[in-house]
């Protein structure tokens, strides 16, 4: 199975910020370490045309150019430097190869991505640019110039915290779903409306957030009754967990795998390929984040297997 990587280009941050940069190479000394069935593939840069199809051209110059103002790098939450600019074409580059290999394989991972707060003129919440959202665009412009046929896109935001960018980007576009299940009371604090939302109380733990699950999934099925997407984003947030610090949630790792399993599942049963983002994590202890994050991979290495083998016996 496919799994697109950039840690290596992480940022150098003040002393005491809270953005957890260490799990994403913690993550990855994981990955080569227990789970040699994912081929690691270093992600290249977004272009600026790409990043255009969901940002204003003049915020992706602003970004790439160290033009963004103060309060911008402020609600970005990250200070501006050369390296902060290429990271964060390389987590929209890591989401576009992925989405390839998800079209191509069934189910595809970046051991990150999920910047879902980010809009098409500015960033916002550790979010630069939008690698869904551009990754999105992308895929159905390519679809489309290959199959010349529609490709509809289904977005599944489980991050604790409500997906308001990729909300905003697609707000007109009827060829992409938004679903977005978090926090109410979680930032943002004001929220901007998917196509299905989903809001959750403090303190909901496993079977509260299971149930509400398996409601909302029904509802998307039912919205696509007629018209079934052909590629999926899955945020797979691991910041739900009860020892998260800014979630608010209270599920135990079981219950984020079953979260997991529940989500591939289906989204397998309807031959949906699905990109597998990791999205946010927070843990007080950092290695309960990193071993969220193994356990989705291992979820969608089990759907990427049952994958092969629907391909196997429709070939047979």
């Amino acid at each position: 199975m496919h799994a697109s990587t950039y840690d290596e280009f992480s940022l150098p941050l003040p002393p005491g910020h809270p953005f957890p940069m260490g799990k994403y190479s913690l993550l990855r000394a994981r990955v080569q370490a227990e789970m040699p069935q994912l081929r690691l593939r270093p992600a290249p840069q977004a272009s600026e045309g790409e990043l255009a199809l969901a940002h204003e051209p003049n915020y992706v110059s602003s970004v790439n150019e160290g033009l963004l103002s103060a309060a911008q790098q402020r609600e970005i939450g990250f200070p501006w430097s050369p390296r902060m600019a290429e990271r964060s074409r390389r987590s929209v580059g890591a989401t576009i190869l992925a989405a390839r290999a998800a079209l191509a394989e069934g189910v595809a991972a970046s051991l990150a991505g999920g910047t879902h707060h980010a809009s098409a003129d500015k960033g916002s919440g550790y979010c630069v640019f939008n690698d869904v959202a551009v990754a999105a665009r992308l895929m159905q412009a390519e679809w489309h110039r290959h199959h010349r046929q529609l490709l509809r896109v289904l977005v599944v935001d489980l991050d604790v915290h409500q997906g308001n960018g990729t909300a905003a980007i697609f707000a007109d576009d009827p060829t992409v779903f938004t679903f977005s299940m978090h926090g109410a009371r979680n930032f943002p604090f004001r929220k901007v409306a998917s196509n299905l939302d989903v809001d959750l109380p403090d303190g909901c733990g496993d079977a509260d957030y299971l149930a509400a699950l398996d409601t909302a999934l029904a509802q998307v099925w039912a919205a696509h009754a007629q018209t079934p997407p052909g590629l999926a984003f899955y945020l797979a947030g691991a910041d739900p967990h009860e020892g998260d610090r800014l979630g608010r949630l209270q599920l135990s790792h079981a219950g984020l795998a079953e979260r997991d399993r529940r989500v591939l599942a289906a989204l397998c049963e309807r031959g949906i390929p699905v990109v597998v983002n990791m999205a946010g994590g927070y843990g007080r202890d950092i290695a309960t984040t990193v071993e969220a994050h193994c356990q989705t991979l291992a979820q969608a290495w089990q759907s990427w297997q049952a994958w092969q083998s629907k391909a196997s016996t429709s070939t047979a």
